[in-house]
């Protein structure tokens, strides 16, 4: 893990120089803070902050190729580096270290902008061929590393964050006002809006080829992968025994590659089945020395530490524990959404931020994570409800049919399904819109949508006709209306939540805040793929989710991990911003009347009242929560980013 930068100077323009360089790379530094590298190439330069783990001597970065005609700089790791290097080698290749990033520059060379369809691995990759005059950058399949690019004065600039492209001198700050409207509806931009102004994310599983010559803003990404259910692909004849044979097979495999390093690697445990499954693997499949760390909660409707006991005697790991408390939220929020760069919804990233530290000061930096196995195997309650809810709209006027939603949410102290006319009304939206792809998620996106009522009326004026539906409908596969329903929700949950809020927001980002590199096995292509050729009911049989791989590791576990409700990751909101019915200082500051005017984002009046609500613990569900988590971390993007380019805002530094 690391973090890389660079410019390609357009014609015209003047060259690069180490100097800027060296200042941008420089706002990376917690994503690389071992070593930095810095050369220019003529019209191109490369910079990359490096996180040593694997040939911690040699691999120092800009690596190049035999006749220093192509060099890279990489972000993440190739797990096959070491099968890609023995073909590599006898075709002739040298290699002068022992590298993951090496193997990338000899790819090149031999099937140039195709050599990503030989890497499995999470990364962000940028090569310059010098003799082609051009500069390629890559991102990993599902999106797990970022990379963000922009045109500024003349030159092509890229970055792994927004910060490094926001510190060149004269770079606008300002954030994209549809971004907002995105983000309170579907927690994050869609591909490929970037939060801030003429910056661009590069999507997931994209490249994009630039050279001297290429007018501004012409360049456009091209799409190597994509997830896919396409109903043909479906193996509708093997049986769910040999196809749970495979997976077991695949998933060890994912596990051992990812295992990769010549630093320790540890294991996150939360005591749910996801990360029970990833350490129970390592147990049976490897004799790495099992490291595993976990965060528990203060309050009882988020704890899970009764479940991580129980596989920490199964499994016989060395375990370590932080326990997170409502007060730890609210002072580390700030520093949270700095590394977010952009509006979050949930406190959850912040105690996967605070974990991070955990294992860095216990002397680690790569753990494996569960992340991905709910999108891959239909996890999520969101599928289920997709799926009564259609059962529902068959017969809208069934008194019994709604009935099986009570069967969902058993986690939820309050639960949408325990007042029965609510439920009815909640999960009856959109039932005129059955056949559009995003059905399953309308509650959900509705739900979220409710914070634009406190948008001010200048944003409103500005986003107003922006139609969220239409803009998702728009990114969609031209086939996508033949595939099975779960595959549609599927889709769409790896596209708008997995890659640009939970594998950023709360993946990269939040690991990376402490220097800690995060793998996911269940998010291995091949699993995606072996996974999308399954017949749905393999994933979801029932209201059972995750049957395939309950069934392909579950003998691994014991029943009571296998057996237990999804309990998604939660953790406590707007409470953690408040002691004794008074906000934090930095609250108070930001969502004063005054700083709200300031910003333009918010009606102070109606953000008064919210406030006012939360503070006397009065917030109603996740429509409260999120709209007050929501609005506070704008602010608090609007203070280190736009108003400021700084780590804090100064009352929370204090």
């Amino acid at each position: 893990m690391c973090g890389v930068a660079g410019a390609l100077s357009l014609r015209g323009a003047r060259p690069p120089d180490s100097a800027e360089l060296s200042q941008v790379i420089g706002t990376l530094h917690h994503r690389g803070p071992d070593a930095t590298g810095v050369e220019v190439y003529g019209a191109a330069g490369l910079a990359h902050a490096r996180l040593s783990i694997i040939d911690l001597e040699g691999g120092q970065q800009p690596i190049h190729n035999e006749d220093r005609s192509v060099w890279v700089v990489f972000n993440g790791e190739i797990f096959n580096y070491v099968e890609l290097r023995a073909d590599l080698e006898k075709r002739g290749h040298r290699f002068y270290t022992t590298s993951d990033t090496e193997v990338i520059v000899h790819l090149y060379e031999e099937h140039g902008q195709d050599f990503v369809d030989a890497l499995n691995g999470q990364f962000a990759i940028a090569i310059w061929d010098i003799k082609q005059q051009r500069l390629v950058l890559a991102r990993d399949r599902a999106g797990i590393r970022p990379l963000f690019y922009c045109w500024h004065q003349g030159r092509f600039w890229f970055a792994s964050e927004n910060k490094a492209l926001l510190s060149l001198p004269g770079m606008p700050r300002r954030l994209n006002r549809r971004a907002l409207g995105e983000i309170f509806t579907f927690w994050s931009p869609l591909e490929p809006t970037g939060w801030f102004e003429g910056i661009t994310p590069l999507p997931p599983g994209c490249t994009l080829t630039i050279t001297p010559d290429d007018p501004v803003g012409t360049a456009r990404p091209r799409r190597y992968w994509d997830w896919s259910f396409d109903p043909d692909a479906i193996d509708e004849g093997r049986s769910l025994e040999d196809c749970a044979e495979e997976m077991h097979a695949l998933l060890a495999d994912a596990v051992k590659i990812q295992l990769r390093a010549d630093v320790p690697v540890g294991a996150y445990l939360s005591g749910g089945l996801d990360s029970s499954v990833i350490a129970a693997l390592i147990r049976s499949h490897t004799d790495v020395h099992l490291r595993t760390f976990s965060v528990t909660f203060e309050d009882q409707e988020f704890d899970e530490s009764a479940h991580q006991d129980t596989m920490i005697q199964q499994l016989g790991s060395e375990h370590s524990r932080m326990l997170c408390r409502q007060g730890d939220i609210g002072d580390a929020f700030p520093t949270a959404v700095w590394h977010t760069e952009i509006p979050v919804v949930r406190t959850a990233p912040t105690p996967l931020m605070l974990l991070s530290g955990l294992v860095r000061r216990e002397g680690y930096k790569v753990v494996l994570t569960g992340e991905g196995s709910d999108e891959v195997f239909a996890g999520y309650d969101l599928f289920k409800e997709a799926q009564i809810r259609r059962f529902c709209a068959r017969r809208p006027q069934s008194q019994m049919r709604p009935r099986i939603l009570d069967r969902l949410y058993p986690y939820l102290e309050k639960s949408p399904t325990a007042a029965p006319s609510f439920a009815r009304s909640f999960f009856s939206q959109g039932q005129d819109q059955i056949d559009k792809p995003y059905f399953g998620h309308l509650p959900r996106w509705s739900t979220t949508r409710r914070i634009w009522r406190l948008f001010s009326p200048a944003v409103r004026d500005e986003i107003g006709a922006f139609d969220p539906l239409a803009a998702v409908e728009s990114l969609l596969p031209a086939d996508i209306k033949r595939w099975p329903a779960l595959g549609r929700d599927q889709y769409i949950e790896a596209h708008i939540l997995l890659s640009t809020y939970l594998l950023s927001s709360q993946g990269d980002r939040m690991a990376m805040a402490n220097s800690i590199e995060a793998r996911f096995p269940f998010l291995d292509h091949r699993v995606i793929e072996l996974a999308a050729r399954l017949p749905p009911l393999y994933k979801l049989h029932g209201l059972k989710e995750k049957h395939i791989l309950k069934r392909a590791v579950g003998h691994l576990l014991p029943k009571s991990i296998v057996s237990r409700p999804k309990q998604p990751y939660r953790a406590p909101d707007s409470r953690s911003f408040f002691r004794d019915g008074k906000p934090l200082e930095y609250v108070a500051e930001l969502l004063s009347p005054a700083r709200l005017r300031d910003a333009g984002y918010f009606d102070p009046a109606s953000t008064a009242l919210l406030v006012d609500k939360c503070a006397r613990g009065q917030a109603m569900g996740f429509g409260d929560n999120m709209s007050f988590v929501g609005i506070l971390s704008t602010m608090l993007v609007d203070e280190m980013f736009v108003k400021r380019l700084s780590r804090l805002p100064e009352s929370a530094a204090a």
